[in-house]
C-alpha cells in the first residue's frame, strides 16, 4: 500500500513562467525600492483614450502609486479636437505648427478637454473594483494648477487664444501629492483676468516636470522613441548625443524636431530622465520603468552607468552578477567572506541602485604590477562598452598609482584581453606570489599589459 503521506511530502517542480516572474520580481525590487517618493510626470496622447489602452493603463499607473511613487498626469486632445472639429465643419488654420484658436475652436478645445477629464476621473473611481488593484484607494485630482498667456502676434499672425505657460502652482500640487493624491492636468490654461487658452499638451508636462524637479518625465505616444540612421531604436541617449541627433533631422520633421527640443530642455533645467515609449505596446510603462534594458528610449543628461568604489552594501550585488560566470568556469569561485575581505579592490558599475558591472584591481608586493581580475558585466548590457569603459577606468587608476604593468589569468576571454592590449606571457613573468598561488588545474594563461 502506498504511504498515505506521500502527496503531502512531494513538491512539483516550479514551471518557467514561475521561475521567470521570481526572477522578473527580484530584478524590479532595486526600483521599487528606488521609485519611492519619486515624482514622475507622465504625458500620455488623446489615441490612448480614443483607442480604449487606457483601463490597462489605469491599472499600471495605480500600481506606481501604490509603490509610492508620486504621479502628476497630463492628458493630450489633439486628435480627439480635430475629429470634432471636422464633425462640425469648423475650419482651423496653424501656423509653425501650431493651431490658431480663435473662438469657435475654443469653444471645442473647452468641450473636448472636458469631457476627457471627466472620462479619466471616472476609469479611475470606477474600474479598479475590476483590475489587479481592486480595493486601493486613489484620489485623482484636477484643477487650475495652469497660469497662461497668449502666445500673441508672431511675424505677422495672432494665434488668439492659443496660449503659453507662465507657471504652474506647484505649490498646491505638492501638497496634494504628499496627501498621497495623483494630479491631472489637461491642456487648457487660464489667466489671472479669467481668459483661457489652448495650450500644447506635451508642453504642459514638460513645464510640470521642470518647474516640479522631477525625477522622470515620460512621454507615452506614438513616437515610439528614438532612432539611429538605421532605424534601430536607441535604448539610452545622453543630451548632447540628441543635440546631435535633432541637428541632424530634417527641417521638414518639424513635430519630432519640437518633441526633442522639449526633452533636451527638460534634461537641461533638471530634469534628469526622460523616457519615450510607444502607447500601442500591452504594459510599456511597467516594461520601461522596471526592466534593465527598458522598452523605449531613455534620455539622460549623463551615461546612466556610475563606475565607482565598491563599499560592503555592494556584496550582495557582486555575488547575483558573477555566480553565472562562476557556474560556467569563466571566473574563480569567490566566497561571500572573501568578498567581504576584498571589497576594496573592486569597482563597480551602478545602474539605477543596481550592480551591473564588477572589476578588482590587485597590486602586487613589488608595486610595479596589478591582476586585473573578477572582470564582469551583466549580459543584457555587453552590447553596450560598459566593459571596455570599467576596463578604462580600472587601468588609469593603476596607472595614477604609479604601476607599470596589469597582467590578467584567463581561461575563456584570451581574444578580449589581446583585442584591448594584453600580450601573451609566461607565468615567470607574474610577481612572485601570484606564481606561488598560481592554479595548475585550471591552466589559466597569463595576458600583460603595459600601462
Amino acid at each position: 500500500m502506498a504511504n498515505s503521506n506521500t502527496n503531502l511530502l512531494s513538491t512539483s517542480l516550479p514551471s518557467k513562467a514561475e521561475i521567470d516572474f521570481v526572477q522578473w520580481f527580484r530584478n524590479a525590487a532595486p526600483y521599487i525600492n528606488a521609485f519611492r517618493k519619486q515624482t514622475f510626470v507622465i504625458y500620455f496622447s488623446g489615441d490612448v483614450l480614443a483607442d480604449n489602452e487606457f483601463p490597462s493603463l489605469v491599472h499600471d499607473i495605480t500600481l506606481l502609486n501604490s509603490l509610492g511613487v508620486k504621479l502628476v498626469l497630463v492628458h493630450g486632445a489633439r486628435n480627439q479636437i480635430e475629429k470634432r472639429l471636422v464633425e462640425s465643419s469648423i475650419r482651423t488654420d496653424f501656423f509653425q505648427g501650431l493651431r490658431i484658436t480663435d473662438t469657435q475652436v475654443m469653444q471645442v478645445v473647452k468641450e473636448v478637454s472636458g469631457s476627457i477629464r471627466i472620462n479619466i476621473e471616472a476609469l479611475f473611481s470606477t474600474s479598479l473594483k475590476y483590475t489587479p488593484m481592486a480595493g486601493s484607494q486613489m484620489n485623482i485630482i484636477s484643477g487650475n494648477y495652469v497660469t497662461a498667456k497668449p502666445k500673441g502676434i508672431i511675424d505677422g499672425v495672432d494665434y488668439l487664444h492659443t496660449g503659453d505657460i507662465r507657471k504652474i502652482d506647484t505649490t498646491s500640487i505638492k501638497h496634494s501629492l504628499s496627501a498621497g493624491d495623483v494630479i491631472l492636468l489637461s491642456p487648457i490654461g487660464y489667466s489671472p483676468t479669467g481668459e483661457i487658452f489652448n495650450l500644447n499638451g506635451e508642453d504642459v508636462a514638460t513645464q510640470s516636470s521642470i518647474e516640479l524637479n522631477a525625477d522622470k518625465l515620460i512621454f507615452i505616444d506614438d513616437t515610439q522613441g528614438i532612432f539611429d540612421k538605421d532605424n534601430n531604436l536607441l535604448h539610452e541617449v545622453t543630451t548632447q548625443e540628441l543635440k546631435k541627433i535633432i541637428t541632424e533631422t530634417k527641417a521638414e520633421y518639424s513635430d519630432i524636431i519640437r518633441h526633442y527640443q522639449r526633452i533636451s530642455l527638460a534634461n537641461e533645467m533638471g530634469v534628469k530622465r526622460v523616457h519615450i515609449i510607444d502607447r500601442n505596446i500591452e504594459g510599456a510603462l511597467l516594461q520601461e520603468l522596471f526592466t534593465q534594458r527598458g522598452i523605449g528610449t531613455l534620455v539622460s543628461t549623463d551615461h546612466l552607468e556610475d563606475i565607482r568604489l565598491a563599499t560592503i552594501e555592494d556584496v550582495n550585488g557582486i555575488i547575483d552578477l558573477i555566480k553565472p560566470l562562476e557556474r560556467s568556469g569563466m571566473l574563480v569561485k569567490r566566497s561571500r567572506e572573501r568578498l567581504e575581505t576584498e571589497i576594496g579592490n573592486f569597482y563597480v558599475i551602478e545602474r539605477e541602485q543596481q550592480i551591473i558591472g564588477c572589476g578588482a584591481l590587485y597590486i602586487s608586493e613589488n608595486k610595479n604590477q596589478a591582476e586585473l581580475a573578477c572582470l564582469a558585466i551583466a549580459a543584457e548590457y555587453q552590447s553596450q562598452s560598459l566593459g571596455e569603459k570599467l576596463f578604462s577606468r580600472i587601468c588609469k587608476e593603476a596607472k595614477d598609482k604609479g604601476l607599470k604593468q596589469v597582467f590578467i589569468l584567463t581561461t575563456q576571454a584570451t581574444h578580449w584581453f589581446i583585442e584591448h592590449g594584453f600580450s601573451k606571457n609566461s607565468l615567470q613573468d607574474l610577481p612572485s606570489e601570484k606564481q606561488a598561488l598560481y592554479n595548475y588545474q585550471r591552466n589559466s594563461a597569463v595576458y600583460i599589459k603595459d600601462l
